[in-house]
């Protein structure tokens, strides 16, 4: 519960003005459940969901998952309600077990924290659980696995909404990676120690100042002083992704920056972002994005505000 409201519920207005209005709602507002040694008092009942453009449902009650209670029928009710008007539909960890209660997750794929993914599709068989992936945005109706990758999610939705500048500005205040994709495994090889990973932040901080190269992973191993397989085997322990597949995403995120904050051409950006030709950029932005970049441009004019800034956010 605490990552939406860190992410969402401060105001950043150097970043994006207006930012977001928060709602804390819970099943009748005073004092709830908040986890061990916490009560938490909500200023809002479930009918603060009403007139809401994105519910996120952090949890579900522990009963639900550790002894098979039904989701609480007054939040599979407000969950509906609010789909129906019109809200998008949000859940970290467990939440999704709500999501699917309320029939939202019929038909789609949906993830949640890899513990209970196996309890999730036992439970609603009409739903397609992937429990291999960090996140799954399906348009109108977003799943996350649990703790980080939530935030994950949370980062997401700030990106769509305000774009790539003010969620990595945002992620660099929380001391947080800026962007990993949703598809991202959930699981890291472990073997690996952990202070392995604080070795690759050099090498990869000097890749993002040089993404108009052309890198290859012999280039970022050998600057790592490391074989290509050893630094193959430890970025993918510290980042989920190959070397290549990281790269990719590090370079459509600098695309996605100059196409909001500059005038430049998109042959230009391609080349500065090491995506090479404006046809390639094209191709691999439009199928990571959804959109062509030229579209995705349009949503942020440059009239001297600061990127993000007089859009309205997504409550």
């Amino acid at each position: 519960m605490s990552i939406p409201c860190t992410v969402f519920g401060k105001p950043q207005p150097d970043l994006a003005d207006p930012w977001y209005e928060l709602r804390l709602c819970g099943a009748g507002a005073g004092p709830g459940g908040g986890g061990p040694g916490l009560s938490v008092r909500t200023p809002y009942g479930l009918d603060g969901l009403e007139g809401a453009d994105t519910v996120v449902v952090a949890s579900v009650p522990d009963a639900c998952v550790e002894e098979d209670a039904p989701v609480p029928a007054d939040l599979v009710a407000a969950v509906r309600r609010a789909h129906r008007a019109g809200a998008r539909m949000v859940s970290l960890c467990t939440g999704a077990f709500a999501l699917a209660a309320a029939g939202l997750l019929d038909g789609r794929r949906a993830t949640a924290h890899w513990m209970h993914t196996g309890l999730l599709a036992r439970r609603f068989p009409e739903v397609r659980v992937d429990g291999s992936v960090l996140y799954v945005d399906d348009g109108d109706v977003l799943t996350s696995a649990g703790l980080t990758a939530g935030l994950d999610l949370c980062l997401h939705l700030v990106r769509r909404d305000l774009g790539a500048h003010v969620a990595d500005q945002l992620a660099r205040r929380m001391v947080v990676p800026a962007h990993r994709p949703g598809g991202q495994a959930q699981f890291v090889d472990l073997s690996v120690p952990a202070s392995d990973d604080e070795g690759l932040a050099p090498v990869l901080e000097w890749a993002r100042e040089h993404l108009d190269r052309p890198l290859t992973v012999a280039d970022l191993a050998r600057r790592a002083a490391m074989s290509p397989r050893t630094f193959y085997r430890r970025l993918q322990a510290a980042t989920g992704a190959a070397p290549l597949q990281w790269l990719l995403d590090q370079r459509l995120a600098r695309a996605q920056s100059l196409l909001e904050a500059t005038d430049l051409p998109v042959d230009r950006i391609g080349e500065l972002s090491g995506l090479g030709t404006a046809n390639n950029l094209r191709h691999h932005f439009t199928k990571r994005v959804g959109v062509a970049p030229g579209e995705y441009r349009r949503a942020f004019p440059r009239d001297g505000r600061p990127a993000g800034q007089g859009r309205v956010p997504r409550r």
